[in-house]
């Protein structure tokens, strides 16, 4: 299915108004025009000089991707703000992909200051949102977000209604298949697609110091020799 076709159709989905795909399409989305401080382009944090750039392809309805962003995003935060890597986060829908393309244009249309505070509290309550999209409540939970960081009612409807937010998303989908890209979370270090080691806060460290040409620290002699004396 095309991602234009499964937009349209996880819009109904969800209970909010069908949009144009088009930048040039009709509607209430060029009639409302955009959210002000919507986000549009790649989303990042870090420096631009920064001597690893990490890309995350992921989606907040993923459950490996929730998992990624509770014990493997906070060392590589710490990265971040050391000047280390820059990091850069792509969205690519998953099912329910309704939910998920709904979830971040929320969250660029609460704007770029905002935008991974969004995205991690949808990571961090994904199981609410998932039975709420299960018991048909899932719009007031969007609306619920939306409204902690920003968003009213009208505002929430002409997010969810911005075909160029929409062209935004379904660009990174489209990259993000060029590059190999069929399950999530992907990530590239570099340019180069990382393994398994990129799915443990370890295995991320070690790959990021190899990266840098950190070696790695040698084992303590300490512990070896307390256990000999023992």
């Amino acid at each position: 299915m095309k991602f234009s076709t499964l937009f349209l159709s996880a819009v109904a989905a969800v209970s909010l108004a069908a949009c144009g795909s088009g930048k040039s399409g009709g509607g209430t989305a060029s009639a409302g025009g955009t959210v002000e401080g919507t986000a549009y382009g790649d989303m990042s944090m870090g420096r631009d000089d920064a001597p690893v750039t990490i890309i995350e392809y992921a989606s907040v309805t993923c459950g490996h991707c929730a998992t990624f962003h509770n014990t493997v995003s906070p060392s590589l935060k710490e990265r971040v703000d050391a000047g280390d890597v820059k990091f850069i986060f792509r969205e690519f829908p998953t099912p329910p992909q309704d939910v998920a393309i709904a979830g971040f244009m929320i969250a660029r249309c609460a704007g770029e200051d905002k935008y991974f505070d969004v995205i991690g509290e949808l990571f961090e309550s994904q199981d609410k949102m998932i039975q709420a999209a299960r018991t048909g409540a899932v719009e007031g939970y969007l609306k619920a977000i939306g409204s902690k960081y920003g968003l009213d009612e009208r505002e929430f409807q002409v997010c969810t209604r911005d075909g160029e937010l929409y062209d935004t998303i379904d660009d990174f989908v489209k990259g993000g298949q060029a590059m190999g890209v069929t399950a999530t979370p992907t990530l590239f270090l570099n340019g180069e697609r990382m393994g398994r080691e990129a799915q443990d806060a370890a295995g991320m460290m070690a790959a990021i110091d190899a990266a840098m040409g950190i070696e790695p620290a040698p084992e303590s002699e300490e512990s070896e020799d307390s256990s000999e004396t023992e």
